[in-house]
């Protein structure tokens, strides 16, 4: 038998076993729990979901079993917390949406964008703050404002409510206007007391629009001194299309 010295059998036994370690590498598959570089795509339907280990969905993002294509964020207890998209079929279709954490009602919604009107926030609603002038009693036959107010529009309807004092013998004309002009009047004539008249219209603006309001009124017959008191002016969501502006 020639002579080998030992250090070539030794290197030759290492060699032999970085070939073994590398061929057991290459059979090895890569983790699968990282992206280090390029784009996860999820298309033509399916979900991409996280989860609780008790299976309550905390995330969520692709197309939903109804149809429509949203991102969903929930809480532990299984409640909705965020969500844009909701109803394929409905007309809150990829609202934005976050959700109430209050156990008693989780299906309120705080903070939206409009059903029906997209350009516009849905909720909240937005007061308006209405100030009294010298005029709000009045004798003049002449029309006079009786209530001044101004915002800057976040909602697509407009509510106001008011209540006019007409005393015996005494009618009055009243009108509301959003500063682009008259958008509702009527006549008060209740002999004695007060009427009531509320408006429910879409606003007439833009969104994020300076808007400027007035309460007009004047003596429409008799002699006997009128007064309109403001009940409350706000924007709110929209309830059904036609509201829609």
């Amino acid at each position: 038998m020639p002579y080998v010295p030992q250090d070539v059998l030794d290197r030759l036994a290492a060699l032999e076993r970085e070939v073994r370690t590398l061929r057991g590498r290459a059979q090895m598959r890569p983790a699968l729990n990282q992206v280090m570089n390029g784009d996860v795509v999820i298309g033509e339907g399916g979900q991409l979901i996280a989860q609780t280990p008790g299976g309550t969905r905390t995330f969520l993002v692709g197309q939903t079993p109804g149809g429509d294509w949203g991102v969903g964020f929930g809480r532990e207890d299984g409640t909705a917390a965020l969500t844009v998209g909701d109803d394929i079929n409905g007309g809150d279709e990829q609202m934005i949406r976050m959700w109430s954490r209050d156990a008693t009602a989780p299906d309120r919604v705080l903070v939206m964008d409009d059903a029906y009107s997209g350009r516009f926030l849905g909720r909240p609603s937005f007061p308006i703050p209405m100030q009294a002038t010298a005029g709000q009693r009045t004798n003049n036959p002449n029309t006079v404002t009786a209530w001044t107010g101004a915002s800057r529009l976040m909602n697509a309807v407009l509510y106001a409510a008011f209540e006019t004092y007409t005393p015996a013998g005494t009618t009055a004309d009243v009108s509301f206007d959003d500063g682009l002009g008259q958008i509702d009047s009527w006549i008060a004539n209740t002999s004695n007391g007060w009427t009531f008249h509320a408006i429910t219209k879409p606003v007439r603006q833009n969104f994020m629009d300076h808007c400027n309001y007035r309460l007009k009124h004047s003596v429409r017959s008799g002699t006997g001194t009128i007064e309109t008191n403001c009940l409350g002016v706000y924007t709110r969501n929209t309830f059904s299309p036609s509201e829609a502006p």
